[in-house]
C-alpha cells in the first residue's frame, strides 16, 4: 500500500503562496514513518514549501493537524477525498475538537498515534477503515527511531528535533499541552535517546519537549549521559528550573545553549489568572531569573503571552523595554489565543467574548496574529497592533546589534555567535511575513484542479 503523509501549511500570503523559511523538519511526520511497517511504500510532501501532487496515485493520506493548519488541512483532505482516496487526520487539534475533524476526513486519529497507528495501516489495507481510533498521549515513540531520509532536499533549517519527554506538570488556562497531557509528564528512556541522537549527522539538536526539566531526576539523567557526546541542544523549559543549581551545572555540560522559557506576563494578576504560578516564586520582575540566565550564559527565547484584562498598549510596551532590557536572544510576542477546548476558551465563551463565531481558525475572515476575542482594556485591533509593533520593534537593526553585543550570552562563544547570527534574521523575516496572513489556500487549490 502506498501511504502519503502531509505536513500542511498555515495559508496564503495576499500576492501568492506562503513559503515558511524558518521551517524545520517535522518531527511527527518522521515518527509516523519510523512506525509504518516496510512493507508499504511512503511519500512526504510538506505544503511548506512545495506543491502537492493531488493527482499522484496513492492508497491513503495522512495529514497531521494543528489549529493553525486545520482550515487548510481540512482544504487538503477534501482534495484528496474528492479523488476518492481514503483521508487520515491526527494531531492535538482533531483530538481537541473530534466532530469537527470527523467532518472533514474518513478517519480520525485521537491522542498519541504510536499506540495505533500500525493497526490502522492493516485496517486500511484491508478496506475497513474506522472513523476513530483512538489513543491515550505517553511516551514520545517508544523502541521506534524517526525516519528522517523524507526530509532529503526540503531545506530545512540545519537543526535535528527529536524528544525526550511529552507532556508539562503544570496547567495553564490557555494551554492546548496541558489540555492534551491533563497535567501529565511523559519519559523516554535515555538510551533510546541516545540512538537517536546518535544515527544522526547534526550536532545541533532542539528538544522540542514541551517542558524539559519537569521531571528533573529524569532531566539530570539525560544531561550526564549527553555530556561525553559533545553535542549542543537547545529545548524548552520553565523558569522553575533556575532553583535547582545541579541540573544547571549539568545543563550546561552537557551543551545547552538555551531555551524557549514561558516569561508570558510582568504583572502578577496575569500570570494568576493564567495559572503560572511556578513564575510567581520570589517574583521580582524576574530581575533575579534574567540575571541567573545571564550568567549561565543561555541564550533565551522568551515568550510572553499578551491579551489579559490589566493589558494595555502601556503594558505591552513595558514588555518590550523589559525584553529589549534583558537582552534576549529571541522573544516571541504571543496574542493570548483561545484554543478551543481550553479553559480559556470555555470561559472567553461564556463570557461572549469569542470573535469570528468562536471557530476563529476556520472563518473566512479570521487572519494569524490578529486577536480572536475582545481584550478588556483594548480593542481587538489595538491588541493585534501592539503586539506586531513589539515584534517589528524587538526585531529591529538597532535592536538587533544592542543584543548581539551581549558578552555573556550572544557573544561568548563562537557557536553561540554563530547561532545568534544565522537564527534572527531568518525569524526577523518571518514576523513580516506571517502577520495578517490568510488561514488555508482556497485559491491554490482551485488553481492545481484546473
Amino acid at each position: 500500500m502506498k501511504v502519503t503523509l502531509i505536513k500542511p501549511n498555515i495559508g496564503r500570503m495576499s500576492r501568492g503562496p506562503y513559503v515558511d523559511e524558518g521551517r524545520m523538519e517535522p518531527l511527527q511526520i518522521g515518527v509516523l514513518a519510523g512506525l509504518t511497517p516496510a512493507r508499504h511504500e511512503l511519500a512526504f510532501h510538506d505544503d511548506r514549501m512545495e506543491a502537492i501532487p493531488y493527482d499522484r496515485p496513492t492508497d491513503l493520506v495522512a495529514i497531521t493537524v494543528e489549529t493553525f493548519t486545520a482550515k487548510r488541512a481540512y482544504e487538503i483532505a477534501a482534495e484528496y477525498r474528492r479523488r476518492g482516496v481514503p483521508t487520515i487526520v491526527g494531531g492535538v487539534h482533531p483530538t481537541l475538537v473530534p466532530n469537527e475533524a470527523a467532518r472533514h476526513a474518513d478517519a480520525i486519529l485521537l491522542g498519541d498515534a504510536e499506540r495505533v497507528w500500525a493497526a490502522m495501516l492493516d485496517d486500511a489495507e484491508r478496506g475497513r477503515l474506522q472513523r476513530i481510533y483512538r489513543a491515550p498521549p505517553g511516551v514520545a515513540h517508544p523502541g521506534v527511531l524517526p525516519r528522517r531520509d523524507l526530509f532529503a532536499g526540503k531545506g530545512y533549517l540545519p537543526i535535528a528535533l527529536l524528544q525526550f519527554s511529552r507532556g508539562c506538570c503544570f496547567r495553564c488556562e490557555f494551554c492546548t499541552v496541558a489540555r492534551y497531557f491533563d497535567g501529565r509528564h511523559h519519559v523516554r528512556r535515555v538510551d533510546e535517546v541516545l540512538r537517536e541522537i546518535e544515527s544522526r549527522r547534526r550536532r545541533l539538536l532542539f528538544f522540542v519537549d514541551d517542558n524539559l526539566c519537569a521531571d528533573r531526576k529524569a532531566a539530570k539523567e539525560l544531561f550526564r549521559a549527553l555530556i561525553p557526546l559533545r553535542v549542543r541542544w537547545v529545548s524548552q523549559s520553565s523558569l522553575d528550573m533556575l532553583r535547582d543549581a545541579e541540573l544547571m551545572d549539568l545543563m550546561l555540560q552537557s551543551g545547552c545553549l538555551g531555551h524557549v522559557i514561558g516569561f508570558e506576563s510582568l504583572t502578577p494578576d496575569h500570570l494568576t489568572a493564567m495559572g503560572k504560578g511556578p513564575n510567581l516564586h520570589d517574583f521580582d520582575g524576574y530581575r533575579t531569573q534574567v540575571r541567573q540566565l545571564r550568567e549561565y550564559g543561555l541564550q533565551t527565547w522568551a515568550a510572553f503571552v499578551l491579551g489579559y484584562d490589566h493589558e494595555t498598549r502601556d503594558s505591552v510596551r513595558r514588555t518590550l523595554d523589559f525584553a529589549l532590557e534583558s537582552r534576549f536572544t529571541f522573544a516571541a510576542f504571543n496574542i493570548l489565543t483561545p484554543f478551543p477546548s481550553t479553559p480559556l476558551y470555555q470561559r472567553l465563551q461564556a463570557q461572549d467574548r469569542l470573535l469570528y463565531d468562536g471557530a476563529w481558525w476556520l472563518h473566512p475572515d479570521y487572519r494569524f496574529n490578529h486577536a480572536a476575542f475582545r481584550p478588556a482594556r483594548m480593542s481587538p485591533e489595538a491588541l493585534t497592533e501592539a503586539c506586531f509593533e513589539a515584534r517589528a520593534a524587538f526585531g529591529s537593526l538597532p535592536s538587533f546589534v544592542r543584543r548581539l553585543l551581549d558578552f555573556k550570552t550572544n557573544l561568548r562563544n563562537p557557536v553561540r555567535l554563530a547561532t545568534y547570527l544565522r537564527f534572527n534574521p531568518v525569524f526577523r523575516r518571518e514576523v513580516f511575513k506571517k502577520q495578517g496572513l490568510w488561514l488555508g489556500s482556497r485559491s491554490e487549490v482551485a488553481h492545481a484542479r484546473s
